[in-house]
């Protein structure tokens, strides 16, 4: 049980979709340390390992429900990479 949790929150992840991400921020100078995020990732996942639940049921949801919300949310992003529309909003200038 404890791998499959690990292997579908390592797919939310999606490590190869984050690199267009961090490509972007190289390019705009920001200083990026891969031991320190690594961690930073591994320690943040492990701890929603072991109290997502909770943390859902404090707010209300469950566990399917979130995960409908998050495959929208994936699918319009996906569909703005795929179209070049703007879906949400960018408030940057």
């Amino acid at each position: 049980m404890l791998l499959l949790n690990f292997l579908i929150l390592f797919s939310v992840i999606d490590i190869v979709g984050s690199l267009p991400v961090i490509l972007d921020l190289k390019t705009k100078g920001f200083t990026i340390e891969p031991l320190k995020a690594s961690l930073v990732s591994l320690v943040i996942m492990i701890a929603f390992l072991f109290i997502g639940k909770e943390v859902l049921k404090l707010f209300g949801v469950d566990v399917q429900s979130f995960a409908v919300a998050g495959s929208i949310i994936l699918f319009l992003i996906g569909l703005e990479m795929i179209l070049g529309v703007t879906i949400f909003k960018d408030d940057r200038k």
